[in-house]
């Protein structure tokens, strides 16, 4: 990987902001809800280290990350899905050149419960039949009688539209279920929900329970664990993702995001709760 610098930033997601004034301008990151947490840290501690650097974060969800990328109003796009074939396309059409992807960690959609449901593991056929409306009741899936209540997030959201390619094959959500802003608020509804059934990245689990998963009816249902993460086996395990208009990969903006695929930037991802890249990716 290319080293690189970069240019200044201010933490705003859940308004962090430490700011050290030196430098020209900010470094703005935006989009994905499942990385505004590490990406705060991310900036956070760089800004402690690097004083005069500034670096502003904000959610929103991927795809209100990846319009500013392609309207040129942010530096770095924070995506928990990768871009798809028409995105780059109108980048392309657009700016003459190809957005950079960057790697920057690995995660696994974790399927959340209520810390108190009995329900242990469930398959992919099993979640598509609750998160589609076909199963109603715990009972169904091995829980107690109670109605199932189902927690998700907005289509803007990379995680929202991984879960339905890779876990509802395509088919739309449930009407049912309830629309959160954000990962922390599906955590949250969960939480106080006996009933409640959601998904999100593994980092956002306090509170909560995580179950097994299996790929089919009667297969080995796995736990959203590094081990099973990194070696692919967990069921929907993947990459979270920078984008960044090749213009703009240079000074402060490519050194950021070098330093969080370092050795240093990816022990913070352990410790917020999602899992390092391979040594051999960074």
């Amino acid at each position: 990987m290319k080293k690189q610098t970069i240019q200044t930033l201010a933490v705003t997601a859940a308004a962090v902001t430490l700011a050290a004034v030196a430098h020209a301008g900010n470094i703005t990151v935006k989009g994905s809800d499942t990385l505004v947490i590490l990406s705060q840290k991310w900036a956070e501690v760089y800004m402690q280290k690097n004083p005069g650097t500034t670096i502003q974060v904000t959610g929103g969800g991927s795809g209100t990350g990846l319009a500013a990328l392609l309207n040129g109003t942010t530096d770095i796009c924070n995506s928990s899905r990768p871009m798809r074939v028409k995105e780059i396309a109108q980048f392309m059409a657009k700016f003459k050149a190809r957005p950079r992807e960057y790697k920057v960690c690995l995660d696994g959609i974790s399927v959340y419960v209520h810390k108190d449901n009995p329900v242990e593991k469930l398959s992919f056929p099993q979640l598509e039949a609750i998160f589609t409306g076909k199963i109603t009741n715990w009972k169904q899936v091995g829980g107690p009688a109670a109605p199932i209540a189902l927690y998700g997030r907005e289509n803007s959201s990379g995680t929202y539209e991984f879960f339905k390619e890779h876990v509802l094959k395509g088919r739309d959500f449930a009407a049912a279920t309830k629309t959160m802003p954000g990962t922390a608020a599906v955590i949250q509804g969960i939480a106080k929900d006996p009933n409640g059934i959601g998904y999100g990245g593994v980092a956002y689990g306090e509170g909560v329970k995580a179950i097994r998963v299996s790929k089919t009816d009667g297969g080995e249902a796995i736990a959203p664990s590094e081990e099973a993460v990194v070696a692919g086996t967990y069921p929907i395990s993947r990459y979270l993702f920078n984008y960044v208009d090749p213009k703009k990969d240079t000074g402060e903006v490519a050194a950021f995001i070098n330093w969080c695929i370092s050795d240093e930037g990816q022990a913070i991802v352990k410790n917020i709760g999602y899992f390092p890249l391979p040594k051999n990716m960074r």
